[in-house]
């Protein structure tokens, strides 16, 4: 069970050892009664449900785009709606501070939904294109109006789909690094940068311990009732859907998906107008800065240093991911496809585990490799691979959450023939299920690729002075006083972004709109 094994070494290992090192030095309780914690509690759940009903609210026209229209341009919505799910959450907080330069509440709940409304477009969109339409029509038929057929007929049997996105969302909002220290700075905290703020600055690992737990706690929560919506959502009945060009009032819908892909497009313009722009007007000259190392030597290296670095970390992180999310999806299918209960029960913990690494504190992990690591052969602390394996723990569970359900949709017949025929197990693997699953397989690589190039929370915490990933660099230009220093940074984020629109339109093309979950 080789994932598994990579959880207890690289996850459970390090995580637990940092909480019980909290436990051992005391004051467990008193962070525990201290009102400040609870406050800190408060606001994290707050801001993430805030966030998770934005993200609803304007992701649910944009799933009746992708499902039910046809028109010209659909195709390039399905691409732009992915790309704020990927960007590195450094470029979406510097966006969101070209906008609101003094931060906030508000600019914190907008940049944590703007990131998660392709998660529920794209998730609700998945149940919505198979959705038997002629319901909805009968609905119409005896007279109720667009907007009751959809609150009646529609949405009820919707509900799995957008009560698993949510979940996932609340999830991702709960756990927010960047866009909160960029944005929020030292007025308004989650759990996760107090947690940061205590491990780091303070040296306070019995209250970084006491918060990891409550943030598990939440965690675990989310974990659990998005499984269970998403149960609900593979169980919904479906029938005859397809796209069609809108009628009626659904051109009310098609106008608000519109106006929601626009304001998705708001931040990402800003952020690349402050690329160009400078007191004395339009200039490249943060781009031409990157070869050095900024104003008054704000980096050890040069910016261009910091992208190669990152395309290395990044394919690394994707290649370790791409084979343990494989062979965790290959062990889930077969769990999944046992007659024995007891292994489908199996299954569905081992699915549950392996999205813990999302929503437990990359800081958490981070220190945890510098305290557990020196144990292992080697000495991982001081190997150039500790950042990738930090990355690959992040991913995986996408990875997971990608090909898992490519791999359940292939007809378990077509196993059983070649089977029949002689065909050994790891055989009718790359036989069958592998030729099926490739293009997906590749797609969702891609989309690893992408979501390890711009992870910001672990690497802050273990990339070195002189092996900086381009994120990281970016946070300490954005720290140094000048000018020059601030337009490298935009620079930097503008490159990111590119990078990030050409791999997710890739991404795209080899999904044929859709990989697994997304």
């Amino acid at each position: 069970m080789a994932p598994i094994g990579f959880l207890v070494v690289f996850f459970a290992w390090p995580v637990l050892a940092i909480v019980g090192r909290g436990f051992a030095e005391g004051g467990l309780d008193v962070v525990l009664g201290d009102a400040r914690t609870w406050q800190l509690a408060g606001f994290t759940v707050a801001s993430a449900a805030a966030s998770t009903v934005v993200a609803v609210v304007a992701g649910l026209p944009v799933a009746f785009l992708l499902a039910r229209v046809r028109l010209p341009g659909v195709g390039l919505a399905r691409t732009l709606v992915l790309v704020p799910f990927v960007l590195p959450t450094v470029v979406v907080g510097l966006a969101f501070r070209a906008l609101w330069p003094d931060g906030g509440v508000l600019p914190i709940v907008l940049a944590n939904a703007f990131f998660n409304v392709a998660v529920v477009a794209r998730t609700v969109a998945g149940l919505w294109a198979r959705l038997d339409s002629r319901t909805a029509d009968a609905a119409r038929a005896l007279g109720a109006s667009p907007w009751r057929a959809f609150r009646s007929v529609t949405l009820p049997a919707l509900a799995p789909a957008v009560a698993s996105a949510a979940a996932v969302v609340f999830l991702f909002c709960a756990t927010s690094f960047g866009v909160v220290l960029i944005l929020g700075g030292a007025r308004y905290r989650t759990l996760e940068t107090e947690i940061y703020l205590r491990t780091v600055d303070l040296l306070d690992l019995s209250g970084a311990a006491a918060l990891s737990l409550i943030q598990f706690a939440a965690v675990v929560a989310a974990l659990v009732l998005g499984g269970l919506a998403r149960r609900r959502k593979e169980g919904a009945r479906t029938g005859s859907g397809g796209a069609r060009r809108p009628r009626g009032g659904e051109w009310w819908g098609v106008g608000a998906a519109g106006v929601v892909l626009a304001l998705l497009l708001t931040p990402i313009v800003a952020l690349l107008a402050d690329s160009v722009s400078t007191e004395d007007g339009w200039s490249l000259a943060g781009y031409r800065a990157l070869s050095g190392t900024g104003e008054k030597g704000a980096l050890q290296v040069s910016g261009w240093d910091a992208a190669v670095n990152s395309l290395k970390v990044a394919i690394d992180a994707t290649l370790l991911a791409v084979v343990v999310g494989v062979l965790a999806s290959v062990v889930l299918v077969a769990l999944r496809r046992s007659p024995a209960k007891p292994a489908r029960g199996l299954g569905e913990t081992m699915d549950a585990v392996l999205m813990l690494p999302l929503g437990v504190s990359a800081v958490t992990v981070g220190f945890g490799y510098l305290v557990t690591l020196d144990a292992l052969p080697g000495d991982l602390r001081t190997s150039p691979y500790l950042v990738p394996l930090a990355q690959a723990l992040v991913i995986t569970p996408l990875i997971v959450r990608m090909v898992l359900p490519v791999l359940r949709s292939v007809d378990v017949r077509l196993r059983q023939a070649a089977s029949t025929l002689g065909a050994s197990p790891l055989r009718v693997w790359r036989e069958i299920d592998l030729p099926l699953a490739l293009r997906p397989l590749v797609a969702a690589a891609g989309f690893g690729f992408v979501v390890a190039l711009g992870e910001f929370g672990a690497t802050s915490f273990l990339a070195r002075p002189t092996s900086p990933t381009l994120p990281v660099a970016i946070a300490s230009l954005m720290g140094r006083p000048g000018e020059l220093n601030n337009q490298m940074a935009y620079a930097a984020c503008a490159l990111l972004m590119l990078v990030t629109v050409l791999a997710v339109a890739l991404i795209d093309r080899l999904g044929r709109g859709r990989v697994g979950e997304f």
